[in-house]
């Protein structure tokens, strides 16, 4: 992962999920190519011409939404975008973390240096150093209907370039004008155009699921070796995970996972042969390439389009320096994102849905054939019985979370916005169903440690560093203690990455 001292180089073209995490959560520093640069003048110069030309185009002399066909005269042109900043500035609610309002800022700066929006070079420059210099906008979460993009979390943001609105900045909440002055930053007066070009996109709705997405890929592959361990635990059947198998029915997750099933298991003791113990196992055991294999090939998807999006025009209307067009439209319908955002918390859910069927098997001693709870001293102790509860009641969140939100649409703006995506719900949505899954997978990796302890023999090559790897951070349960400290010492490990390999 990246520090406070890599910079990252923005085109417009070649942004990436992992660079804005970076960015995000590790401080990596922005720059506008000069590729990129002189394509921002260039079409700047645009704007400049059809203002001098007095042309009538959407959202530089004209109003906005339902106001497209009110013509603005030249002399209210500058108090028109600060208007629209001011008046679309309508979120509510907690606002979002540090991490995503940088990720907000470095997807739309992305979106602006490719050079179809007509703002300043000057004003994109302001963003860049807030984002550097670490001047982060309070973003309230609610409020975006996710087309026309994410107007109202964007708004806030602009705000403080204004001077307005508020900014955390080294720790401090403080004005949008105390904090670009701490930072060393002075105010903008934004030009014709500025405004929608800096609200008009989908970069909040991306920018979770970017950092969803990071997130995701860390548990896709933390379940693996939590679901090998369970196996050995329990002694299943991993010809259930031969190539041979898989071939048969060639979706690439599915092959990956059960090429990583047997790779962890390598050179294990613990597991049994068809008949040894049983004939087959349950599903949760046996069906865990297909269940995780689709959520491989669910997690490819998503990452392709976000990949896409973080690297894609967003606002209206665009403007074609080379040819002199300007063009309305909507790119900024966030259904692209929408439909993955549901799909990826749909996806994520199983994860922890067929997590939570093996820790039952693994606590429950009529399914396991270890001691109930995974307690020598069950009666007296209770062992790992409430933690399969927190498990289900998490899953049970989940489902509840999984309602999509891209079915719904309401109209907005006296019915010219008729269709909406609900982008941004979805994917804060995600972002819960993400963490929660991080929790049932903790409880899962703590019970299948404490349940290899009751049998004997070598690990697989995989499993037996995920043992170590928890054993270093928490010890056996050998009595009664209070197991939310082992879950968050767990979920911790789970997402930091040190599953991953």
């Amino acid at each position: 992962m990246s520090n406070q001292q890599t910079v990252i180089f923005l085109d417009g073209n070649h942004l990436s999920i992992d660079q804005v995490t970076a960015i995000a959560r590790c401080g990596a520093k922005i720059q506008l190519t000069p590729e990129a640069a002189e394509q921002v003048r260039r079409s700047r110069s645009l704007v400049d011409r059809m203002v001098r030309e007095r042309r009538v185009v959407y959202g530089i002399t004209t109003g906005f939404g339902k106001f497209s066909d009110v013509v603005i005269p030249d002399a209210d042109i500058h108090q028109l975008q600060e208007n629209l900043i001011v008046s679309h500035a309508c979120a509510m609610g907690e606002p979002y973390p540090a991490e995503v309002v940088r990720a907000i800022m470095a997807l739309r700066i992305n979106a602006l240096a490719k050079g179809y929006s007509g703002i300043r070079e000057e004003t994109l420059q302001l963003l860049v150093e807030m984002c550097n210099r670490g001047v982060h906008p309070i973003i309230p979460q609610q409020g975006s209907l996710g087309a026309s993009g994410d107007l109202a979390p964007l708004a806030h943001m602009v705000l403080v370039m204004l001077g307005k609105g508020e900014a955390e900045y080294q720790g401090k909440r403080l004005s949008g004008a105390e904090a670009l002055q701490a930072a060393g930053l002075e105010p903008i007066r934004l030009e014709a155009k500025e405004g929608l070009a800096l609200i008009n996109g989908t970069q909040a709705m991306t920018a979770l699921l970017a950092i969803a997405l990071h997130d995701a890929r860390i548990l896709m592959e933390s379940a693996e070796v939590i679901a090998a361990m369970t196996v050995e635990a329990l002694r299943g059947i991993p010809k259930a995970f031969d190539p041979q198998l898989h071939l048969t029915r060639p979706h690439p997750g599915q092959q990956e996972s059960a090429r990583r099933l047997l790779a962890h298991l390598h050179g294990s003791e613990r597991t049994t042969a068809p008949g040894e113990l049983r004939v087959q196992d349950a599903y949760s055991l046996r069906c865990i390439p297909q269940v995780h294999g689709a959520t491989r090939d669910a997690l490819e998807y998503v990452w392709t389009a976000v990949t896409r999006e973080c690297n894609s025009v967003t606002d209206n209307p665009i403007l074609f320096s080379d040819t002199g067009e300007v063009i309305s439209g909507g790119n900024f319908h966030g259904q692209p994102m929408a439909l993955a955002a549901d799909f990826l918390a749909i996806a994520i859910a199983e994860l922890a849905n067929i997590s939570e069927r093996r820790t039952e098997r693994l606590v429950n001693p009529q399914l396991s054939g270890l001691p109930g709870f995974l307690t020598e001293h069950g009666g007296l102790h209770s062992g790992f019985m409430i933690t399969q509860y927190a498990a289900a009641s998490i899953v049970s969140e989940n489902k509840v979370l999984c309602h999509p939100a891209s079915v719904d649409s309401i109209p907005s703006s006296a019915n010219q916005e008729d269709h909406v995506s609900m982008g941004t719900t979805a994917a804060r949505k995600l972002r819960t169903v993400v963490a929660n899954t991080a929790k049932v997978l903790a409880i899962e990796y703590l019970a299948a440690a404490q349940a290899i302890e009751f049998g004997s023999g070598r690990l697989g090559e995989g499993t037996q560093r995920a043992y170590e790897l928890i054993r270093r951070e928490i010890p056996r349960l050998t009595e009664d203690r209070e197991m939310h400290v082992d879950m968050a010492k767990a979920e911790e490990l789970i997402r930091s990455g040190v599953l991953v390999w």
